[in-house]
């Protein structure tokens, strides 16, 4: 880990969804991080995390993503994720994909443990208690299942968003209930996704909120998918962009390439 006198050398992982969705979300978690006092680096040799290979039971595939994203980020202090779902497989799943190289499992156990979903790296880690942010309106937030249950992301997200100037936050009834997305479920179980999404939206717009905040870009595009085709006025937006002051330079999600 870094010495006290140096800022931390951090390696953000960028995810593919923030990639080919929405790098936006990728540019403010580099502005927090600068902000927070970090060295940012964004490895070009990064792929996918292998999670839906994963979870579709492919683990020869998973292995082999999860062997180059070793090479592409060793040597960093910290590996830094947007998204509780693909930082969930970094620093939980990976080690066991490599019981049969005690070599690749002990690397893969050393990147385990330098690894940190966003909000929870400034919260935790780095100790940040205000963000630059400036948002007029009034907020819910959903609590994604890997960041709450796998990593225990609750309490993060809102102490941060308590020192956003402008920001109200109002909380959902079942603030925890899963959105539907999961991946590959709501590929696998379409009616049952959609379901799951049309109770989330209920629950969402009976907060009164004008936005709707969360951490995975996954199941925000799943509920602003919904929103949408409901006809809702509601913004939604990934809380990066909020906490980072950045929602001028991009569109609510679903309204436009960010």
């Amino acid at each position: 880990m870094p010495e006290a006198s140096r800022r931390p050398r951090v390696a953000l992982f960028v995810t593919c969804l923030v990639d080919l969705h929405r790098p936006t979300v990728g540019f403010a978690a580099i502005r927090l991080l600068e902000q927070a006092g970090c060295q940012v680096e964004v490895p070009r040799a990064q792929t996918c995390c292998g999670q839906p290979a994963y979870n579709a039971g492919d683990r020869t595939t998973a292995r082999d993503l999860a062997a180059g994203i070793l090479d592409a980020f060793s040597g960093y202090d910290y590996v830094v994720v947007p998204s509780g779902s693909c930082g969930g497989m970094i620093s939980h799943h990976f080690a066991g994909l490599f019981d049969n190289d005690p070599q690749q499992r002990s690397r893969a156990e050393a990147l385990q443990r330098k690894t940190f979903e966003l909000v929870a790296f400034l919260a935790d880690v780095m100790k940040v208690t205000t963000v630059p942010g400036l948002y007029q309106g009034t907020a819910t937030y959903h609590d994604s299942c890997s960041g709450l249950r796998e990593l225990g992301l609750k309490a993060q997200p809102r102490a941060l968003l308590a020192s956003v100037s402008g920001l109200t936050l109002k909380e959902m009834a079942e603030p925890e209930t899963c959105c539907g997305f999961g991946g590959t479920f709501c590929v696998k179980y379409p009616d049952i996704s959609t379901r799951m999404v049309s109770d989330k939206t209920k629950d969402i717009a009976s907060t009164g909120a004008d936005t709707l905040l969360a951490g995975d870009l996954g199941c925000l595009l799943n509920m602003a998918g919904r929103l949408k085709r409901e006809g809702s006025p509601i913004r939604v937006r990934h809380i990066a962009e909020v906490l980072a002051g950045m929602t001028n330079d991009v569109p609510p999600i679903g309204e436009g390439r960010g």
